[in-house]
This record gives structure tokens, C-alpha cells and sequence, in this order.
């Protein structure tokens, strides 16, 4: 699953890195502990002009047939086996697919007498593409309510140390199939990345709470025993 990642790339640095050519936000802060049901940045593309936009929706989808955004929560993660015949999804996997950029996430290991969250980011350091869908939902007032989900498939042999499942991170050559760029059926993407690329390391407990969130949840954690498989150096120096 993915329930939490963290982004502290600048918007203007993520607008070229996605080439998006729209006006970007100006309240898009970074945040090293994103959560489901707050706002968060996604790449989506306009059918019109084809144009990529960089906007904040909310997290936990509300399929466009809900009746109450109650359970949006609940939809924070879409699978990938079945994610075109499911209801909440069917939809949305076909016309409104996204990219949810960010810079890691993390993931909790059983480990002894506790959980052990550990930091998941590509060693190269660059952002990572994380394959969404979104929906808009109509709210009783009228107004549109916009939120995304993130597609997870089975983890690769260093992430199911871990967990068995992560999210799909797709890479550069994937975006304009995912985002509808391209033709074709996009179902072959939703695949785990090879472990080789990715590096993992320990990070605090504290990451659970909230209302925690700043750079240092990023740091490794040096009271950790990890494997070491899964102590990697981190690609990013907490800002």
C-alpha cells in the first residue's frame, strides 16, 4: 500500500521536471508527511489542449457516483489487479489517469515488539512519477469536489522485506501512455520498479503522528537496527 509519502522539490523545479507549461501554484508548500484526506499536487492533462497541469486535489478518491464523501479515506490506494472492472476505479482508470509526484514514501515493517517505518526514494534523487487516477465528485452545495488515489501493485523483492505491496512508480517513458499522450493500453505499466533503483533507509517513528512534519522525518534514524538490505544512504539531505 501507500499510505503516506513526502515532496520537498519546489513547484517550479517539479513544473519542468513533468514539463508542465501552465501557470504553477504559489501555495503548493513542500511536506514530509503527506496524508490521506489532505491536499497534495498531481499531473494531469488537459484532453483539450493537451496541456499538462500541475493542481492540488485531495487525497482519497470519491468515485463520481458517491453519495457522501464519508469514505474517501478508505480509497486512498486503487490496485492494480482488477483496477478496470472495479466501480470505484473503472472509470477513472480509463479517462482520468495522473501522475502524483513526489519524492519518497514510506512504508512500516513488523520488526520485534514494533513497526518500523522506513523512507523508499529513487537513488538517483529525482521525483518520483507515481501512477493516480482522479475523479471529480459534485458536493450538495454544487461545487466540484477534486481528489486522486495511488495505484499499487505487488513489491519488487527488496520492498516485500517491507511490505507485499507498493505503489507503481512509472518512469519517464511511461508518463504520455498513463497520461492518455499516447495510445495504447496502459495496464502493462502498472508493474513494480526494479529494486535495484530504489534505496530504503530507517527513519523515525514519529512519522505515524500527523501532525509530524518536517524535514527530519526524512533523516535516518540512527537508533534503527535495520537489515542491510534495507539500509541504504538516503539520496536526499534533509533541507
Amino acid at each position: 500500500m501507500c499510505g503516506r509519502y513526502f515532496r520537498q522539490k519546489e513547484i517550479v523545479d517539479l513544473g519542468a521536471y513533468f514539463e508542465v507549461h501552465t501557470p504553477l501554484l504559489n501555495d503548493a508548500e513542500a511536506s514530509y508527511n503527506i496524508a490521506p484526506t489532505q491536499m497534495a499536487l498531481v499531473v494531469r492533462r488537459n484532453p483539450q489542449t493537451g496541456a499538462r497541469h500541475l493542481d492540488n486535489l485531495r487525497w482519497g478518491l470519491v468515485p463520481r457516483w458517491a453519495k457522501d464523501a464519508a469514505g474517501a479515506a478508505k480509497l486512498m490506494n486503487a490496485r492494480a489487479d482488477g483496477i478496470d472492472t472495479k466501480p470505484s476505479f473503472r472509470e477513472a482508470f480509463v479517462r482520468r489517469r495522473c501522475l502524483v509526484p513526489a519524492d519518497g514514501f514510506y512504508e512500516w515493517r513488523q520488526e520485534a515488539e514494533r513497526k518500523q517505518p522506513y523512507a523508499v526514494a529513487l537513488r538517483s534523487g529525482q521525483p518520483m512519477a507515481l501512477a493516480g487516477l482522479w475523479e471529480g465528485w459534485q458536493q450538495p452545495d454544487g461545487s466540484w469536489l477534486k481528489t486522486f488515489c495511488i495505484v499499487t501493485t505487488e513489491a519488487n523483492e527488496k520492498q516485500a522485506l517491507v511490505h507485499h505491496r507498493m505503489p507503481v512508480i512509472l518512469p519517464r517513458q511511461d508518463w504520455p501512455l498513463w497520461l492518455g499522450e499516447a495510445e495504447g493500453d496502459p495496464r502493462p505499466l502498472l508493474r513494480p520498479s526494479p529494486a535495484e533503483e530504489l534505496a530504503c533507509w530507517p527513519v523515525a517513528t514519529r512519522v505515524g503522528k500527523f501532525s509530524e512534519n518536517d524535514a527530519g522525518l526524512i533523516a535516518r534514524d540512527p537508533a534503527a537496527r535495520p537489515p542491510p538490505e534495507l539500509d541504504d544512504p538516503s539520496p536526499y539531505e534533509p533541507r
